[in-house]
C-alpha cells in the first residue's frame, strides 16, 4: 500500500494553495491556509510571511493571529506569540483556542496565574476542548500537583484525547512522571 508522507501531504497542499493564490491574489484564506502547510513542514519562515499578508488582507482574520502566533511558540518567541493571541481574543472574546495557547505560552514563561486563568477561560468556553484539558493537566504538573494532573489527563483522554507520544516524553510532564496516578495512565495507554 502506498502511504504519501507528512512533507508530501505539505508540498501538495503548498502548490494547491498556490495555485489559488496565483489566481486570487486576495484570497487571505489561502495565504493562511498555505502559511499552515508551510508551518507543517518546518518552514517557519515562509509561514509567517503568508500569515503576515493573510492579516494584511484582513486585519480582523482570528483564527490568522493563532496561527501565526503558533509559529512563534514554535520557534520559542514567546512575547510575539502572546502579542498574536492577544489579538485573536480581541477580535474573538469567545475564541478558546486563542486562550488555550496563551495560557500555555505563560505557563511557558512561568507566569503561572496568568496560564492558570486563560486555560481554566478555555475549557470555560468549550469544556470537551481536548487540547485545553491537557493543558490545565500540563499546568497541575508544572505546580508539582500529580493529583490534579492526573485527574485533568483523565479527563482528556477520557474526551478523546490520543497524544501517548507527548505524553511520555514532553517536559511539561517531568514534575509528575514518578506519581503513580501518572504511572497507571501509561501503563494503561501500553494495555
Amino acid at each position: 500500500m502506498f502511504t504519501v508522507s507528512k512533507k508530501e501531504k505539505s508540498d501538495q497542499a503548498i502548490a494547491h494553495y498556490s495555485k489559488i493564490i496565483e489566481s486570487k491574489p486576495d484570497d487571505y484564506r489561502a495565504y493562511n491556509n498555505r502559511g499552515n502547510a508551510y508551518q507543517q513542514r518546518g518552514d517557519y519562515d515562509l509561514s509567517i510571511s503568508d500569515y503576515d499578508k493573510a492579516l494584511e488582507l484582513n486585519p480582523s482574520f482570528d483564527l490568522c493571529y493563532i496561527n501565526r502566533g503558533n509559529t512563534y511558540h514554535k520557534l520559542g518567541n514567546y512575547e510575539r506569540a502572546v502579542s498574536d493571541y492577544d489579538k485573536a481574543i480581541l477580535l474573538n472574546p469567545e475564541n478558546a483556542m486563542a486562550y488555550n495557547n496563551r495560557g500555555f505560552v505563560f505557563m511557558l514563561l512561568h507566569k503561572f496565574a496568568e496560564a492558570e486563568r486563560d486555560i481554566k477561560k478555555s475549557i470555560e468556553l468549550n469544556p470537551n476542548n481536548i487540547y485545553a484539558l491537557n493543558s490545565i493537566a500540563e499546568f497541575y504538573a508544572s505546580q508539582n500537583n500529580a493529583s490534579e494532573t492526573c485527574r485533568w489527563l483523565k479527563r482528556a483522554i477520557e474526551k478523546g484525547y490520543n497524544n501517548w507520544f507527548y505524553i511520555k516524553t514532553s517536559h511539561t510532564y517531568d514534575n509528575i512522571r514518578d506519581a503513580a496516578c501518572f504511572k497507571e495512565i501509561i501503563r494503561k495507554a501500553k494495555g
